[in-house]
């Protein structure tokens, strides 16, 4: 509504027709220039000019500016005045007197609007009509003739009484009529604590005044006269019959009374009300007004539509007046209402009529009086009929501008100015709370204006709502913060104001009379929080007025009475009273030149209460919610209908259902009912328990307050779980489901919009059941937050169960105690959210969300894999004695293997090649388990590498390749990569180890088990990357030695068990020495591996004393003698590995003064001892077998210096090692060094030598 007449004359508001059917001007037929300029001075002629925006008056140097804007005009086109003749008796009726024109509207109502008087509400008529003007824009909205008469106070000894509202920075006027006030008292006692007050204070012989005689003839010829001008033929009709003329007399002051005429208290519509027989007093059935209608059904966050029907009729807040202008005053915004007659045509475009009686002369209050209505309407020139006993005799024009300077008539327009502006600056000062009404009075004949505050005055009594201004401005206060809230490009910089708007209108309210307002109201309120997104704390550093319901109005420091700041207080003056909010002691410091210019610009600062955390804003979201849901349930009428229940006390929620229970199988039965409800949505079902009828306010006001806990119960569930408070959270979330079941229940037509909120909400409540199964270890804390429950919690739970069970969802909210039941539940609540995704197309809508679930079922279902997996592995390890596999371990596998693949299909689905290739690896972990199950059962000694082991480490094989293959590369991820090549080598190597050690020689060839071993074993060093640098390599670089170790040792073994095919033995022979010799390499690079490397360098030196005794000649052996004592020499790096070891041991346990531990380190000493127990043995024998060949050569030939040397070294060397291992008593540090010491002196005797030897 406020749209279309902001716009000018454009377009009609609603309701013009119930107005009398008026039309609106177009562009064309304008009354009058939208912003006329009149620059006027005090010499006459001065000429128009028609171009300027804006109109100003100079009078004695003194500018005025005043500018008038006609925002909506009903009057019907403008015509020429008619000039009557003189001698025209004004006491005749004239021939239309009282009949409807085209030119004059219904009954000349509106073109001669100034008949009637101003209703009370007028002002809210007008603030309804433009509504976004109040509130921001305009500083005062009301009737021009109350405007008058404030400007006027100074002048005029008449008593003042006006009602004063403010509503943002606005402040709206209206006469309150306290004659007609009181003779409503008298009748139906609606005021009398006002007539009390009065009576005490004021006027304690107040009694009512009836209207002079004069008064009425006066009114009687003026409308005559205005008949007679737009008549134009100036003949009179006969005097109607003395009935007729008492009938139109009589129709005269009834238009007077009912103009003024006060309606009851507002009442709520017998629709509503409790009582039914609730009905205006003021003539008119009350119609069923300020009915709040639905925040449009679909959730968007600032879908809002203004709530009202065009019931003000009723209650007199019609907007009535034939024109509605924004006109400005200076620095004053002014949203005025004037039914002031203008005629116009042909030499006078625009012009005012007055009639007046040539006896009197025109004082100051009639000049100022004509003058203002001119600025207002922006009329240039003003025409005076004067008469003589109702006889005209003459007509005068006058400028506008000459009117100030007229005879009897001076008067300053720099002096209107001052006490316009100091009558804002007064009134914007005191009258600070929003919803109060304020009563500005200035008794007849008294220079003193007092403001009082009637709402505290009235809260004082019984009913506090029988100040009947409660109701205009509870429902103005609620358009404005609408109409905000409609404006999406600004609506955030105005929360602050809207909040305030909203919780000063349901201050007012009372909630039994209008529980659709205060549901809206309060549905709004929690709208201005945003729950999807972290608040901007934009107004951090203004002071947080969260708590104060009147944060509209500025904490203004009160002034001090002195002469320069103004004379008003609530000073114990014996011209005061106590009651007064304000006072000005003399209505001449109104004419003082910026008394209140200090205070005069009050804006309202309005700070948006800054919320320091998410669980903050969504409790604020939640108790405007449960405010909402009471209004709501207040007004259902089935009440006895419903089991009582104490909202204080817990809803027993009972989940012991069979279907519940029995863990999966009850689950599949519980989803299967969750997807049949699903689908029945779509069809539309609606069921409530508490009667409610669809579409009716009731229905869908509470629709959106249950969508709106839904979500803050969300966003408080999601900022749980990341504090990981995961029983709060799982709480949070059941609540948030709950509300969603509920709206299922009370929802005609699901839109797909809340079936993603459910979606997200089920896919948040499978993420906590999960991080609730991993950590189960602080079960009891996660329990206890669980069951927690907040008294708004409760309240708002209540209202749900009016509507519904709130059990859909129970199967997916329940805090299970086992985590197989916690892992599948998560796992559904993914496929639930997963099935609705499926609903309307929603998947394609937002494929992010499809992702996102999907992702996690692929993730569920891998940890459920997983905990079968490792059940299965733990009831292996349970067997005591080997035996078939079991029937249970053999579910577990189908079980964990159904997972996995599903879980692999989801995320192919979503092309994740990293996760598809984590879980294949992890299917591949389960085939090995599966072929560590199947060892062969009996004696461990006739034990042989199975078949079905066989089987199931193929099938690993094949699904890490497949790995593989989905990641492409290693580019695509690294480590995921790098973790499967290993996977793959050790399984590899794991089937070749066991093809070596339990040889299925009842099945296979030897040959055929060394290749298949030899080929695994290759493949093994294959997947694993010695070279690569990472926390891996030194297990690599193990694994690789130890691969060559074997295959040393294999084709070593080989070598000694063949006999015959002597090409086959060289081959042997090449590729053990090739593996031995690559195994040291690789063990010599480890540091924690010493006794490995000795045990394949005494491999060695074994591998050439069996080369040895296949020679013949002396030389040839001599010569492998040499070089197995060169490897002998070789293994000192070993020694000193070990020796260091021994000694940090040692220095360990010195420092700790306690023995060493039989640990881990006991195991490796007793290694060690064994190993150099074989090295002693084996380096006595070579030395032993060296002395010998090289003395028998000395015997067959001549002497060689060099082999003389090292005959007398390796003597003197085996002699010292006799003593060595002689000596029982040595400790294990002194015999390795004896060890190491021996070794050097061989190498430094037989270095050359050995250097040829090798």
């Amino acid at each position: 509504m406020g749209d279309s007449k902001e716009a000018g004359t454009e377009a009609p508001p609603a309701g013009t027709a119930a107005r009398g059917g008026l039309s609106l001007l177009s562009q064309g037929e304008s009354e009058e220039p939208s912003a006329q300029v009149i620059r006027i001075k005090s010499s006459p002629g001065f000429p128009v000019d028609d171009n300027r925006q804006g109109s100003a008056l100079f009078l004695g140097g003194n500018e005025v500016k005043s500018r008038a804007v006609v925002k909506y005009s009903s009057a019907p086109p403008r015509t020429a005045f008619a000039r009557l003749q003189e001698k025209t008796d004004l006491k005749l009726p004239p021939a239309n007197w009282l009949r409807e024109s085209a030119k004059l509207g219904p009954a000349g109502t509106t073109i001669l609007g100034n008949s009637r008087k101003s209703k009370p509400f007028s002002s809210f008529g007008m603030a309804y009509d433009f509504i976004d003007s109040v509130g921001n824009d305009v500083d005062v909205v009301s009737d021009s003739e109350n405007i008058k008469k404030l400007l006027k106070i100074p002048y005029s000894k008449s008593h003042v009484s006006m009602a004063v509202h403010r509503i943002g920075r606005t402040l709206l006027l209206d006469e309150l009529d306290i004659q007609e006030l009181f003779m409503r008292s008298s009748q139906t006692g609606d005021w009398t604590w006002l007539k009390e007050f009065y009576q005490r204070l004021i006027d304690q012989k107040w009694q009512r005044k009836k209207k002079s005689k004069e008064h009425w003839y006066q009114k009687a010829i003026l409308s005559k006269f205005l008949y007679y001008s737009i008549n134009g033929d100036g003949a009179a009709q006969p005097v109607p019959s003395a009935a007729e003329q008492q009938e139109s007399s009589s129709a005269d002051q009834t238009n007077d009374s009912d103009g003024a005429s006060w309606p009851a208290p507002f009442e709520m519509p017998s629709s509503v009300s409790e009582d039914p027989s609730a009905s205006s007093q003021g003539g008119e059935p009350l119609e069923p007004s300020y009915i709040v209608g639905h925040v449009a059904s679909a959730p968007k966050e600032q879908n809002l539509t203004t709530l009202f029907n065009d019931g003000e009729n009723s209650q007199g807040l019609k907007n009535d007046f034939a024109r509605n202008i924004l006109w400005t005053f200076e620095d004053i915004h002014m949203l005025v209402g004037s039914n002031m007659p203008i005629f116009g045509g042909g030499r006078y475009p625009a012009v005012s009529l007055r009639l007046r009686d040539n006896n009197k002369p025109i004082n100051v209050l009639t000049g100022i009086d004509y003058w203002l209505d001119n600025l207002i309407c922006n009329v240039p020139e003003l025409v005076m009929c004067f008469h003589v006993n109702g006889i005209v005799q003459k007509y005068e024009m006058i400028k506008t501008e000459e009117i100030p300077n007229l005879e009897n008539s001076n008067f300053s327009t720099k002096v209107i100015k001052d006490i316009a502006q100091n009558i804002l600056s007064f009134l914007k000062s005191n009258c600070t709370k929003e919803g109060h009404t304020y009563w500005l009075f200035k008794a007849s004949g008294s220079d003193i204006v007092k403001l009082y505050d009637l709402t505290t005055l009235c809260e004082e009594t019984e009913d506090k709502y029988q100040n009947p201004f409660t109701m205009p401005v509870a429902i103005l206060l609620y358009k404005v913060a609408c109409n905000m809230m409609m404006k999406k490009n600004q609506n955030k910089k105005h929360y602050g104001t809207v909040r305030t708007l909203l919780l000063n209108c349901v201050k007012l309210l009372d909630k039994s009379r209008h529980p659709q307002i205060i549901a809206s109201a309060n549905y709004m309120l929690s709208e201005l929080f945003q729950l999807d997104e972290p608040k901007k704390e934009e107004s951090s550093e203004s002071p947080l007025n969260e708590n104060s319901d009147e944060s509209y109005s500025e904490e203004e420091e009160e002034m001090p009475d002195s002469d320069e700041n103004g004379s008003y207080s609530t000073c114990s003056d014996p011209s005061d009273d106590n009651k007064a909010v304000a006072i000005i002691k003399s209505v001449g410091e109104l004419s003082v030149p910026e008394k209140y210019k200090s205070i005069h610009q009050i804006r309202p600062s309005c700070a948006f209460p800054v919320c320091h955390d998410t669980e903050e804003r969504c409790r604020l979201v939640l108790s405007y919610v449960l405010e909402g849901l009471k209004s709501v349930d207040s007004s259902i009428k089935k009440e006895s209908d419903l089991p009582a229940a104490d909202p204080n006390t817990p809803i027993p929620l009972k989940y012991e259902d069979e279907s519940t229970r029995g863990g999966p199988e009850g689950l599949e039965k519980q989803m299967a009912l969750f997807l049949d409800k699903m689908g029945s949505l779509q069809k539309g079902n609606y069921s409530s328990q508490s009667g409610m009828i669809p579409g009716s306010w009731q229905h869908k006001m509470k629709l959106q307050l249950i969508l709106k806990s839904s979500k803050a119960y969300y966003v408080l569930s999601d900022a749980a779980m990341s504090l990981q408070k995961y029983g709060r959270a799982l709480r949070y979330i059941k609540l948030a489901l709950q509300s969603h079941d509920t709206y299922c229940c009370l929802c005609t037509n699901m839109l797909s919009e809340v079936l993603l909120f459910l979606s997200q909400y089920l896919t948040l409540c499978g993420d906590i059941q999960l991080m609730l199964a991993q950590n189960a270890n602080n079960r009891a804390a996660h329990l206890e937050e669980f069951n927690y429950q907040t008294k708004e919690d409760q309240e708002i739970l209540h209202s749900l169960h009016r509507e519904s069970s709130c059990q859909g969802f129970a199967w997916a909210t329940d805090l299970s105690t086992d985590l197989e039941g916690q892992l599948s539940v998560s796992c559904k609540c993914y496929e639930a959210a997963n099935e609705i995704l499926q609903f309307s197309d929603l998947k394609s809508q937002n494929p992010e969300q499809y992702i996102q679930v999907l992702k996690r079922m692929g993730n569920i279902r891998n940890e459920i894999g997983v905990f079968y997996m490792n059940q299965a592995a733990a009831l292996q390890s349970e067997r005591v004695v080997s035996k078939t596999v079991s029937t249970a371990e053999q579910q577990l596998w189908k079980k964990s293997f159904s997972c996995f693949e599903k879980g692999i299909h989801n995320f192919e689905s979503i092309d994740d090649a990293t996760n598809a290739a984590l879980l294949l690896c992890n299917t591949g972990r389960l085939m090995r388990i599966c072929a560590q199950a199947h060892c062969g059962a009996g004696d461990e000694s006739k034990r042989e590498f199975s078949p079905e082991e066989g089987l199931y480490y193929n099938k690993a094989v094949d699904y890490y390749l497949k790995a593989l293959r989905s990641l492409g590369t290693r580019d695509t991820h690294p480590a995921v990569w790098d973790s499967v090549n290993w996977e793959l080598s050790t399984t590899y190597f794991t089937m070749a180890t066991l093809q070596q050690d339990y040889a299925p020689l009842s099945r296979k060839a030897q040959e055929q088990i060394e290749k298949e071993v030899s080929e695994a074993m290759m493949k093994s060093l294959k997947y694993c990357d010695v070279d690569l640098v990472s926390a891996r390599q030194p297990l690599c670089q193990y694994r690789a030695a130890t691969i060559h170790h074997r295959l040393a040792s294999m084709y070593h073994s080989c070598l000694r068990n063949q006999v015959g095919d002597e090409h086959l033995r060289k081959q042997h022979r090449l590729l053990a020495d090739l593996h031995y010799s690559k195994a040291v390499k690789l063990f010599q690079l480890l540091k924690d591996a010493p006794c490995e490397l000795l045990r394949v360098q005494l491999e060695r030196v074994a591998f050439a004393e069996f080369q040895m005794t296949s020679q013949n000649s002396n030389i040839g052996k001599l010569k492998t003698l040499s070089g197995a004592l060169d490897i002998m020499v070789r293994t000192k790096h070993a020694f000193q590995l070990i020796r260091k070891e021994l000694v940090e041991e040692f220095d360990q346990s010195k420092s700790e003064e306690t023995p060493p531990a039989a640990d881990s380190s006991s195991l490796s000493r007793e290694e060690v001892i064994k190993l150099l127990g074989i090295f002693e043995s084996r380096l006595s024998f070579l030395l032993l077998q060296s002395i010998k060949l090289l003395s028998s050569t000395k015997k067959k030939t001549s002497s060689n210096l060099e082999e003389d040397v090292l005959l007398k070294t390796n003597k003197q060397i085996y002699s010292q090692l006799l003593r060595a291992t002689a000596n029982k008593n040595a400790s294990l540090l002194e015999r390795i060094d004896i060890l190491v010491r021996s070794l050097d002196q061989l190498a430094r005797g037989g270095g050359g030598d050995g250097g040829a030897l090798q």
